[in-house]
């Protein structure tokens, strides 16, 4: 019996995640791997990438690990190439691959702009492209895009990390509307603050890094209940997957009173920030 409405809708099990290394990518490479999915890993870390190939195989997944760098489009295409020639085809594609980040704007460098935009943004970006053709050949598959509930929060002192997350929203909307006449689903993942790795990139400096690392402690959430969750929500095809459930409460929330909204984001921030100071 399947574990996921996705492995009983997609019977060949082909799937290719970006970021498998650690975190996110990594529990639900693992997830798929208990109803032996075939699972093209992406990452730019190969000694924790040769580590999820080994627990994939493990749990009964079928893994082809890919060294890549999701900001560069060349390379992205030829491990898309490789990926298709050698499976025929795509069933699930999520674009996980993400770096965490904050400063304020006029201060946080352009250069810093460039490659969160580059990973966070463009990396989504061309793994649509690469990808949707086949999907519409096929007339079949699911595009699972991780966003963040910055998209839609926006706090202070995040800007690069919050445009980079919203573009990642409205791509994957625009995907729904272009894809659903094509029997190819698309759902859009916004959680709020998890236990990840995340914070170990940040470029934004000491305080920033801090911030980031506290946030993230605070969570209850660990990455392997937001992989089954949206495993789970994937499968009932939702376009929109915000979680928790005290993020969704700041979706409706925002819908409701947006302008009043704004104020009570930038006061929450300040008021954490200043405790973790």
């Amino acid at each position: 019996m399947s574990l996921y409405k996705l492995t009983d809708e997609f019977p060949q099990k082909r799937a290719f995640i970006t970021g498998a290394a650690s975190g996110l990518g990594k529990a639900l490479s693992l997830k798929l791997a208990k109803d032996n999915w075939t699972i093209g890993l992406c990452d730019f870390h190969q000694d924790n990438l040769a580590l999820t190939q080994h627990e994939v195989t493990a749990r009964g997944g079928k893994a082809i690990s890919y060294t890549l760098d999701v900001s560069d489009k060349i390379q992205y295409s030829t491990v898309v190439t490789e990926f298709l020639n050698r499976e025929k085809g795509i069933d699930l594609l999520i674009n996980n691959a993400g770096v965490g980040d904050g400063g304020n704007v006029g201060e946080y460098t352009l250069e810093n702009w460039e490659w969160m935009v580059g990973i966070n943004q463009m990396g989504v970006v061309y793994g649509c492209h690469f990808f949707v053709p086949q999907f519409k050949k096929q007339q079949s598959g699911h595009i699972i895009n991780i966003a963040s509930l910055a998209a839609i929060t926006c706090a202070p002192q995040m800007a690069a990390y919050n445009v980079t997350k919203a573009a990642v929203l409205a791509l994957s909307e625009t995907l729904y509307g272009e894809l659903m006449d094509d029997n190819i689903h698309v759902s859009c993942v916004m959680p709020s603050y998890f236990k990840t790795n995340i914070a170990e990139g940040v470029r934004g400096g000491e305080q920033i890094k801090k911030v980031t690392s506290s946030f993230i402690k605070w969570s209850k959430l660990e990455a392997d209940q937001v992989a089954e969750e949206i495993l789970n929500r994937a499968g009932n095809h939702e376009l929109y997957i915000v979680m928790a459930e005290k993020a969704r409460n700041l979706w409706y929330l925002k819908r409701l009173m947006p302008t009043r909204f704004r104020r009570m984001v930038k006061e929450k921030y300040y008021q954490a920030v200043n405790r973790i100071k």
